[in-house]
């Protein structure tokens, strides 16, 4: 295959042809490559970049690939999808405990982590404070995605997933204003003026973000599209619109886009299921096509000088910075030290220093190749100790525990010209309305369950028709009472009969509501 960086011609049907064989083939090696890494428990960040690598200048497929700046461009619009698709999954209700410790982790935390990194970059790689602040900057943030793809199979207290997730989703902002701001020719700003600086751009960001968020729900609850595949693009183009709007406010459109999905994806969307498996598949292709690329950008015949400097840098992180800004951070929180000890090592880097690790060599900054092969060794080696390393240490530290009642899948379409909705309600394996009866759900006035699907067979429920696991609903509510109506049916998903006793039911559904049957 002949060089990227070579070939200069137009772009031909014939040359399409095979760009559309490769990229093919490459999806689906990542896909199958999944697989293997779910059972390793290393994140698939690794097999993507492995992919790349192979099929780079050093590898089978002697590609030379060296456009820092594609690079750039093309990671951050991934970052956008990537970021976009977590917080679509975001569940408001989970993360909202752990908000204030999430932003102290994500704001102080950054703060004490590159001041760590970069002093002990300055003093034992010998590197300017320049380039030892743009390495301490870019390796401080995290990665929600290589986290969780090692501890989905580890329940945890809900408080440290809220906590990781929402430091993983608001932490890429402010080190990516650091990043740019270390990598500006001149002086660095004096600290108060850039965390002026960083402190604006946050505000701008939060502020579009919350609102094209809130716009964008409120729009799509409110005018019916006429396919349901169209909920899906719209959802995204929304995410993206607030990322766009963002940045060119100069505010943090990262922080925007990640606010905005958050915002859609707890709105309650028509078509919701489709929504979020059109967003999950994005997402995926986004990291797969970033990594292969980062992975083309390595030469690793370059790297071999870097390699100790990365460990060493890495091990100062991964021992000193991360663990200090955890504590710093959670100081006013009272988080228990098992608590603390897991977010220390969960601290784990992914996608965003090493896309970030570009922005020096498109500037111009002196040893730039060297703080990219550094930042890449370092991302690639602790992923493989943090990694496999980390459900075994949520073990030790006994931070599993058992799950609770499972949340109900509740999908609506809306029906515009009957004034009403349409409600497909799964029941999952542990949600509390198993043995239920129909008329114990107590809907509000205005709603009803029409139609049950048992063992792939319908029929029209009765009033005692008691409600079973892997059942599915299909129920009809009006628009004054969908939101009542939804409300109710998860209240007695967690709570079971007792629902409206617990304190579980939500305005308009219970027992005690102005909504209720009785």
């Amino acid at each position: 295959m002949p060089g990227l960086a070579r070939r200069e011609q137009p772009l031909t049907v014939h040359h399409l042809n095979q760009l559309l064989l490769v990229c093919s083939l490459v999806l689906l090696v990542a896909v199958a490559a999944v697989r293997i890494s779910s059972r390793s428990g290393l994140p698939s960040l690794l097999v993507y970049l492995g992919i790349g690598m192979a099929m780079g200048q050093d590898g089978v497929g002697d590609v030379h690939f060296s456009n820092a700046e594609l690079t750039q461009v093309i990671g951050y619009a991934a970052l956008v999808v990537i970021l976009a698709e977590g917080g679509l999954g975001t569940k408001w209700k989970e993360i909202k405990p752990a908000l204030p410790a999430a932003t102290s982790l994500a704001l102080v935390g950054i703060a004490v982590s590159v001041g760590v990194t970069a002093t002990a970059t300055h003093y034992l790689i010998g590197l300017e404070w320049r380039q030892a602040l743009i390495i301490g900057a870019v390796v401080s943030s995290t990665d929600a995605a290589a986290v969780f793809s090692v501890l989905r199979k580890v329940p945890l207290p809900a408080r440290v997933t809220g906590i990781l997730e929402a430091e993983s989703g608001f932490n890429d902002a402010p080190v990516v204003i650091l990043v740019v701001a270390f990598c500006t020719a001149g002086p660095v700003e004096h600290w108060y003026v850039l965390l002026g600086e960083i402190t604006l751009e946050l505000a701008i960001g939060a502020a579009i973000g919350l609102a094209v968020g809130w716009l964008g729900s409120w729009g799509l609850r409110h005018v019916a599209l006429p396919a349901s595949g169209l909920y899906p693009i719209a959802v995204m183009a929304i995410a993206v619109t607030s990322y766009a709007a963002g940045a060119l406010a100069h505010g943090s459109g990262f922080l925007a886009v990640y606010l905005a999905a958050m915002m859609l994806g707890n709105a309650k969307l028509p078509h919701w299921p489709a929504t979020r498996g059109f967003a999950e598949g994005l997402g995926w292709i986004a990291q797969i096509g970033m990594f292969v690329l980062l992975g083309l950008l390595v030469t690793p015949h370059e790297m071999g000088d870097d390699i100790v400097p990365a460990l060493v840098i890495g091990l100062v992180l991964t021992m000193v910075a991360r663990p200090l800004s955890v504590v710093v951070s959670l100081l006013p929180f009272r988080i228990p030290w098992q608590e603390q000890t897991l977010l220390s090592w969960a601290g784990l880097r992914g996608a965003v220093p090493i896309i970030l690790a570009t922005i020096p060599m498109v500037s111009g900054i002196a040893e730039s190749r060297r703080i990219f092969n550094i930042v890449f060794v370092l991302v690639v080696a602790y992923t493989l100790i943090q990694g496999p390393t980390l459900p075994w240490l949520a073990r030790k530290l006994r931070l599993g525990e058992s799950e609770g009642a499972a949340d109900l899948g509740i999908e609506s379409a809306p029906l515009e010209r009957l004034r009403g909705h349409l409600l497909s309600v799964a029941i999952p394996k542990g949600s509390r309305m198993h043995g239920v009866e129909v008329a114990e759900l107590r809907m509000p006035s205005g709603a009803a369950v029409t139609l049950v699907v048992r063992d792939g067979t319908s029929f029209v429920p009765l009033p005692t028709t008691v409600l079973r696991r892997g059942d599915e609903l299909l129920v009809v509510a009006t628009d004054p009472v969908r939101d009542a109506a939804e409300r109710r049916l998860r209240a007695v998903g967690q709570g079971g009969k007792l629902a409206g006793w617990l304190g579980l039911a939500g305005n308009g559904a219970g027992p005690h509501s102005r909504h209720s049957g009785q």
